[in-house]
């Protein structure tokens, strides 16, 4: 069966970095197919030998287990040696195989409901770019070497190799070898660990570096907490934890542990585009890459030499420190307006090295943020004092069919930029004023002769239309966003 027709067949498809889709829809069949064009797509690329290790991890929700099992019967089959890493974060995986020159296979659907999951491929170098994507998406695989049932579940499950700690514990050495032992002494520190597989990982690195934790929320169910559009369950949470001032920051990261949340004392959540702004500074970042959809503070910071926006997805922002990087560039950062930061080359201070880690990771955003503002001894509201006043907003429409979404844009993406524009300013005009431009590098993106944004666009990962906002204040961003997200509910006719 060629992948590609089994993505049309089952409904599960490529969103970022791998295949996501409904539990009902990942049966052990289509899990063990998506394994197999992964693992023979490295083969073709000559980088698994037959014997070769491989490695599996998941997340929290419920399905998670079987899908890892499902991945291992098939990197079995293909004669490899599935290792089995737990429930750890997708990026402490990503970099112990990165370390280890081994593939893995990180079983996660981030921060969607629980309803759904997905597998993440990584090469062993990180993960697979749309190169692979579609190298994978055209492999036919033959499903008889694993012993499927009728109803396509394993005919014979076996249960996992033994679980082993060495990526989880190689993790958390990694930032308590590079940060100073003292670096966030006495910092009272509110975890909100919910569902999140790197809820450990954090208690350990930030209790290692001398933080006071307390952790809160703990939760034996799926919670499907989203960093860049922050349901209002969790606004209120934060402000409820830090009412009596008993905290200096609170942090937290979504289902597989790769994108943050940071509140400051207030318990207000900085938005994720802004905290990696605040991260790439503090870690000496020369050369920085975003999506189009993060906050233009970037650029009118004025704090680093070359800045590079890309479509959204950790793919794009990859290739786009790649290129940086070829052009001389170091060192090279990138981050998303969810948080998630990524590291393409070295850092190296007092001594010390972070290695590179080109996927996008939690943990180092939350510690670095922590240990910027004790180093200067003031609160962590103030960091962004220095940054011109620009505030995002995003939210998105559940249930939204992809498809729809695409239809509906495409009305203003006919190749006629005159043609656009005008058909821009027609709907939106009205509300927000005079266009000034529009941008089709991913969805559409308006800016208004005021300097306001908003930015329209489908989910990659789920039936979602999201929509972010930019203006100067905080309370116009969301009055923005709020408007938008309005007249697209009408979009659903």
């Amino acid at each position: 069966m060629k992948i590609d027709e089994l993505m049309d067949e089952s409904g599960v498809k490529f969103g970022t970095s791998g295949a996501r889709g409904r539990v009902v829809d990942m049966t052990d069949r289509v899990c063990c197919a998506y394994t197999l064009g992964f693992l023979q797509h490295l083969r073709a690329a000559g980088v698994l030998k037959a014997g070769g290790d491989v490695g599996i991890a998941g997340d929290y929700r419920p399905s998670s287990p079987r899908i890892m099992a499902a991945c291992a019967a098939a990197v079995t089959a293909m004669g490899c040696r599935p290792r089995n890493f737990g429930r750890i974060p997708a990026p402490a995986l990503a970099a112990f195989g990165i370390a280890e020159g081994m593939p893995t296979l990180m079983v996660t659907g981030s921060h969607i409901p629980d309803d759904r999951n997905g597998i993440k491929f990584n090469l062993p170098t990180g993960e697979i770019l749309k190169d692979d994507e579609a190298a994978i998406r055209a492999q036919v695989v033959d499903l008889a070497v694993v012993d499927l049932a009728a109803d396509g579940s394993l005919a014979t499950p076996a249960p996992l190799p033994p679980e082993e700690r060495a990526a989880y514990e190689a993790y958390v050495a990694r930032y308590l070898g590079f940060f100073p032992a003292d670096a966030l002494a006495g910092v009272r520190v509110g975890l909100y660990e919910h569902s999140s597989v790197a809820r450990d990982a954090f208690h350990d690195v930030l209790t290692g570096l001398g933080a006071e934790v307390t952790r809160l929320g703990y939760s034996e169910h799926f919670v499907p907490v989203d960093t860049e559009a922050i349901r209002p369950e969790d606004v209120a949470l934060a402000e409820g934890w830090a009412a009596d001032g008993r905290f200096d920051a609170l942090v937290s990261a979504d289902g597989d542990g790769d994108r943050p949340l940071v509140a400051d004392g207030s318990g207000r959540w900085l938005r994720g585009d802004i905290a990696g702004i605040l991260c790439a500074r503090e870690l000496g970042a020369v050369g920085v890459v975003t999506p189009v959809s993060s906050n233009t503070a970037l650029e009118r910071s004025g704090w680093f030499d070359a800045v590079l926006r890309t479509r959204i997805g950790s793919p794009y922002v990859i290739a786009g420190m790649q290129s940086l990087r070829a052009r001389g560039i170091m060192p090279v950062v990138g981050y998303e307006a969810n948080g998630g930061f990524l590291l393409e080359t070295d850092i190296l201070r007092d001594g010390r090295r972070l290695s590179a880690l080109p996927t996008r990771d939690a943990v180092i955003v939350a510690v670095t943020i922590l240990a910027t503002a004790r180093r200067h001894a003031v609160p962590v509201a103030e960091l962004t004092g220095e940054l011109p006043p620009r505030f995002t907003d995003s939210d998105r429409i559940k249930d939204f069919p992809t498809e729809l979404s695409q239809a509906r844009l495409a009305a203003f993406a006919t190749g006629d930029a005159a043609a656009d524009r005008a058909a821009v300013a027609r709907v939106f005009a009205p509300v927000f004023g005079p266009v000034a431009e529009v941008d089709h590098t991913d969805g559409v993106r308006i800016t208004f002769a005021s300097g306001e944004v908003a930015h329209l666009r489908p989910s990659g990962n789920a039936p979602e239309l999201r929509a972010y906002t930019e203006a100067g204040t905080a309370e116009r961003a969301r009055e923005m966003n709020r408007i938008c997200i309005g007249m697209l509910e009408g979009w659903r006719a």
